[in-house]
């Protein structure tokens, strides 16, 4: 945890003024998100980062939670004049899903490659959730054959970036290999599409 954690708040006043990559994707799946939340729910959103996609979605629930491994990240996010009822708290994504429920949805947004055991994690949010509740989740599968030889050069880049301090440690895994996850820790997947190509959107539900 820690080194993850120093990693990331390294970087988190450059990731914070960033543009997002893709807004198109973005806003689709912010959207597509939005549209399995209601106004009472109680939010969980694990892997925050500054808290851009939490601020989105406060104004549309009853209330978020987001966490975050870096104490950096959740500095900014606190900072940022907010709407509606958003928390924020520093921890991992191991303990951010031990937290007490019910929670209506969980969101896990370009988290679940950066967790050493994300299998664990996606059992103990299943207990977060009641009946129905949704996981909803933005994970790249950089090992995924969509993604083309792309997933090669990616997968030869990451260990030297890692050396010099710029790569935290990374997951390489199949969107089926993600989806065959969910189902095993008793999720059904309602939706699921890839924006953008490499990130693969799901809206799993708590049988």
């Amino acid at each position: 945890m820690t080194n993850a954690a120093s990693f990331w708040d390294k970087i988190a006043p450059k990731y914070a003024t960033d543009p997002i990559k893709d807004m198109e994707a973005y806003e689709y799946t912010l959207g597509r998100t939005l549209s399995y939340l209601m106004s009472t729910d109680r939010v969980l959103e694990v892997g925050c980062g500054t808290g851009n996609t939490a601020m989105q979605i406060a104004p549309h629930v009853g209330q978020i939670t987001g966490t975050d491994i870096s104490p950096a990240m959740i500095e900014i996010a606190r900072a940022r004049p907010t709407t509606g009822d958003v928390r924020f708290e520093a921890m991992s994504a191991e303990d951010a899903a031990k937290l007490p429920g019910p929670f209506e949805a969980v969101l896990a947004f370009n988290l679940f490659h950066l967790v050493a055991k994300f299998e664990d994690i996606l059992t103990d949010i299943h207990r977060q959730l009641p009946k129905g509740g949704y996981l909803i989740s933005k994970t790249p599968c950089l090992a995924d054959p969509v993604i083309g030889f792309k997933r090669h050069l990616i997968r030869a880049m990451i260990p030297p970036m890692k050396m010099l301090g710029k790569a935290p440690d990374v997951r390489f895994f199949t969107q089926k290999y993600f989806e065959d996850s969910l189902t095993f820790a008793g999720f059904d997947i309602v939706e699921a599409g890839n924006f953008p190509a490499m990130s693969r959107y799901i809206v799993a539900r708590k049988q």
